[in-house]
């Protein structure tokens, strides 16, 4: 399955690219797995994806957690805990 993937704020960073269209295996069916693909693909992804559990993400627009299906997905956002006030 071809899907979108946009990288922000530290995640971006570590990544070196702000988004990117990959081919995720069959067997990566929601965002932790995505997560853990993306960590296990190469050092960028490695360095931007240590420590899962801070990883936030949006499935086409919607804030969702780790075991979210990508079923039907067309964009994956990926990002740290945001902060403000």
């Amino acid at each position: 399955m071809a899907l979108q993937i946009a990288y922000f704020a530290w995640v971006r960073e570590r990544m070196g690219v702000a988004d990117e269209t990959v081919e995720v295996p069959a067997q990566v069916a929601d965002v932790g797995a995505l997560v853990a693909w993306l960590a296990a693909r190469d050092g960028r992804g490695a360095l931007a994806f240590a420590e899962p559990h801070r990883i936030r993400a949006a499935i086409d627009g919607a804030m969702t957690g780790p075991d979210a299906s990508l079923a039907g997905a067309r964009e994956v956002a990926l990002f740290p805990p945001v902060t403000g006030g």
